[in-house]
């Protein structure tokens, strides 16, 4: 038993080396930051729902961009 390979362990480390899931969790890590700057502006919290709807609305195009541009050569 221990020494068969778990297809679902498997699956899930395919998974979290993939691309599009480490844009997902920068993107994720974003948002929850722009939750807690702006749950510290109004002194309680805003909510994921509130702070998701605000950051795509304000922030989300822009970030795209940048993390698009090629790093600049030293």
């Amino acid at each position: 038993m221990g020494t068969e390979s778990d297809p679902k362990r498997e699956a899930r480390a395919l998974l979290l080396n993939t691309t599009l899931y480490r844009e997902f969790q920068a993107e994720k890590d974003e948002i929850l930051k722009h939750k807690w700057i702006e749950s510290e502006k109004v002194g309680h919290d805003i909510g994921f729902e509130r702070a998701l709807v605000d950051w795509i609305s304000h922030h989300r195009a822009d970030w795209r961009r940048a993390r698009q541009q090629p790093a600049a050569l030293t």
